[in-house]
């Protein structure tokens, strides 16, 4: 965690309709050089319009990195990676083996971060890849997600964290150490009043960040937890921290996805159900598009948003992203959107609902569960963990 600090200005974007248009234009304000680094980055509507204003960037004479993960963009690199290539964009591809159902530890760790820095002065961090709000094709309503625009004193943790990961992906590709000194410089002066940290996940010195800053908030909490999670496989000891809350007092609120991208993972995750809900934790199916929002708000006062999902590709195997913020008006305006998420496109889960499944769908999730047990085991970190 790179520790709090003051004097930011960050500003919430809700799905790809505020986030996109604000990405693209800061791309084409770009004077200097941009990193980018996404777990997806399809050949659509809006992967080709981000990728049409990189080029732009490029042509113009901006040193332009971008960074996509070997499995998430595996169709990127058939379809796009070469165009922007000949436009003199820099790519590289985060483990460009594609065997992740191996199991073998090395090709389960991905790069699921989403972030973007232009100019040293503005940065990107959430959950939205490069990918349209409408897919599948023909969903009529958006992704559920967020991201946020960052200036000020935040910049120079994020900055340093991308240029650190490009500088080990191009060694690893090619063999070549390559000092790669910063065209743009982090700008670092404050410009706000919101106090923030960057923190990641990685497979060595932050290999728990992530969720212990997520612990750390629910043990503090004394009125309100509300996370909103796409994928929700939480550990024993989150669990526990949870149903502490919940034992003292505070509203424990868990926003989870309805429709579901991943079944085997969505039918594992409803196995639990049965003890979030005896312990008085309230649940909520979103059922008006696809969640992939990975948010929380904690007392009104503690927020999160990145790519970390609470489950273990996130915790154990990716790297990931998130920002914590400390700020009254920013949590009101998040708490804010997944209230209005709850009210509106989701549906409240009691207990007597989950007794009234048919038992072969009851089944369905503990056998699921059983063997995303058992795929965490395989892969060597079921009795660590």
């Amino acid at each position: 965690m790179s520790g709090f600090v003051g004097g930011n200005r960050i500003t919430l974007l809700e799905n790809g309709a505020a986030y996109f248009p604000a990405l693209e234009q800061a791309i084409d304000a770009a004077q200097c050089e941009i990193f980018l680094e996404t777990y997806i980055f399809e050949n659509d509507a809006t992967g080709r319009a981000i990728a049409a204003a990189l080029r732009r960037a490029a042509r113009r004479g901006v040193a332009v990195r971008v960074l996509v993960d070997g499995f998430g963009g595996r169709s990127f690199v058939r379809e796009q990676m070469a165009g922007l290539g000949d436009d003199g964009v820099a790519v590289m591809i985060y483990r460009r083996e594609l065997r992740i159902f191996s199991l073998r530890r090395h090709r389960l760790r991905r790069m699921h971060r989403k972030l973007a820095v232009i100019d040293g002065a503005v940065a990107f961090v959430g959950g939205i890849n490069i990918i349209d709000d409408r897919y599948p094709e023909g969903t009529v309503n958006p992704r559920f997600d967020y991201a946020v625009r960052i200036e000020g004193p935040l910049l120079g943790p994020i900055l340093e964290s991308m240029h650190r990961l490009w500088r080990l992906v191009t060694w690893a590709s090619m063999r070549r150490r390559d000092p790669l000194p910063l065209l743009a410089p982090a700008r670092t002066e404050p410009v706000g009043e919101v106090r923030a940290a960057f923190v990641i996940r990685d497979n060595l010195r932050h290999r728990r960040d992530i969720e212990d800053a997520y612990l750390a908030a629910v043990d503090a909490a004394r009125r309100e937890v509300v996370i909103a999670c796409a994928y929700f496989f939480p550990g024993r000891r989150f669990r526990q921290a949870l149903v502490d809350a919940a034992e003292r007092g505070v509203r424990v609120i868990l926003l989870l996805q309805g429709l579901s991208d991943h079944p085997m993972q969505s039918y594992a995750t409803r196995a639990l159900y049965p003890f979030f809900l005896e312990h008085n934790i309230r649940l909520f199916e979103y059922h008006q598009s696809y969640l992939h929002a990975k948010v929380a708000v904690v007392d009104g006062m503690w927020t999160t948003v990145g790519s970390s999902n609470i489950d273990p590709f996130s915790l154990l195997m990716a790297r990931e992203a998130n920002v914590v913020i400390e700020d009254r008006v920013f949590a009101g305006q998040l708490r804010d959107g997944l209230r209005r998420a709850c009210s509106v496109g989701a549906k409240e889960l009691r207990r007597k609902d989950w007794h009234r499944l048919p038992r072969l769908r009851r089944a369905a999730s503990w056998l699921a569960y059983q063997l995303v047990r058992l795929a965490i085991g395989v892969a060597g970190y079921g009795r660590k963990h």
